[in-house]
C-alpha cells in the first residue's frame, strides 16, 4: 500500500524525523482494506487539513494523529464498548474513530430509551463545539455523538446514574485528576470498562524525574502543531501531579505508554 494512498501527501515525507516516518508506516500498515466500516475513515483527512486551516499550525496538534485515532478505536473493539464518554471534542477526529469502531461493534446510531446517545463529548468552546458538529455530519456519524458545551466538571457530575465503557480525557490537564475522581466515585466507568487520558508523557513531564526537557532551538525545534499545549501554563507539574496519584490509587491498574505524548491507560480494579 503506498503512502500517498493513504495518510502521507509528497510534502509530508520530505524532511522528515525517522520517527515520524516510522509513524507514516505504521500507520499505513495497520489500515485494512477489507473492513466494512475502514479503521481509518475516509473523512477524518479532511477534518485534519480543515483543522489546520481553520486554527494554524501552531493548534493542530490538539487533534490525535490518525494512528492514535486508529489505536484507540482497535481497543473500543478489544473490549466490546458500546458507550463512551470523551472529555475533549476539538474539532472532531477523536468523536469520527468512536463512532466507526462502535460501528463495528454493532451499535446503531441516535437515542437509546433513556435519550442519550452512544458518545457524549464534551467541550469547553462553543466555537470547537460547532465545527465538531459540522464534521460529524460531513462523516455521517452525528447520530451517534452528542456534544456538550460548558465546564467539563460540572458536566461530568451531572452524568451519574449512566455507565461507560471507555471514557477519553483529552481536556485541561489541571483539572485531570477531578475528571478521573469524578468519574470513579461516580460509577461512571462500566465493570470491565478502560479510562484514557492522552498526552501523560509530555515533554514538559521529565524534568519531574530529573531528566531536562528538549531546548528548542534551530538544530532540534519543538513541534509547533502543539504550541497551543506548550503554551499551556503548569502544564508538566499537573501531568505529572495526575500520574504520580493514579500510580499510587489502589482502586485502579494503570499503564503509561510511550506513544505520541504519552497515553494512559486506567483499568478499575472492581474489587
Amino acid at each position: 500500500m503506498a503512502f500517498e494512498d493513504t495518510i502521507a501527501s509528497e510534502e509530508d515525507l520530505q524532511d522528515v524525523s525517522a520517527d515520524k516516518l516510522r509513524s507514516f508506516y505504521a500507520t499505513a500498515e495497520s489500515i485494512n482494506p477489507n473492513l466494512s466500516t475502514p479503521s481509518l475513515p475516509p473523512t477524518v483527512s479532511k477534518v485534519y487539513a480543515d483543522t489546520v486551516l481553520e486554527e494554524g499550525k501552531k493548534c493542530a496538534g490538539m487533534a490525535i494523529s490518525q494512528y492514535q485515532g486508529m489505536l484507540q478505536s482497535f481497543l473500543v473493539g478489544l473490549i466490546g464498548a458500546k458507550r463512551i464518554l470523551e472529555v475533549g471534542t476539538f474539532t472532531g477526529s477523536s468523536g469520527i474513530f468512536f463512532a466507526n469502531a462502535l460501528k463495528r461493534n454493532g451499535v446503531a446510531g441516535g437515542p437509546d430509551d433513556n435519550g442519550d446517545k452512544p458518545i457524549i463529548s464534551l467541550d469547553i468552546s462553543e466555537k470547537y463545539a460547532e465545527i465538531a458538529r459540522k464534521n460529524f455530519i460531513d462523516a455521517g456519524i452525528e447520530e451517534y455523538i452528542e456534544v456538550i458545551v460548558g465546564d467539563a466538571r460540572k458536566n461530568i457530575a451531572a452524568l451519574e446514574g449512566q455507565v461507560f465503557d471507555l471514557v477519553f480525557l483529552d481536556a485541561d490537564k489541571p483539572s485531570y485528576k477531578h475528571y478521573y475522581d469524578t468519574i470513579l466515585q461516580n460509577n461512571l466507568i462500566s465493570k470491565n470498562g478502560l479510562i484514557i487520558a492522552d498526552n501523560t508523557a509530555f515533554d514538559f513531564v521529565t524534568p519531574y524525574l530529573g531528566i531536562p526537557a528538549p531546548v528548542s532551538d534551530d538544530s532540534k525545534p519543538l513541534d509547533v502543531s502543539f504550541k497551543c499545549i506548550y503554551d499551556a501554563p503548569g502544564l508538566g507539574k499537573a501531568i505529572h501531579e495526575f500520574n504520580e496519584y493514579i500510580r499510587n490509587d489502589p482502586r485502579t491498574e494503570v499503564v503509561v505508554l510511550p506513544l505520541f505524548t504519552g497515553i494512559t491507560l486506567i483499568r478499575p480494579l472492581n474489587e
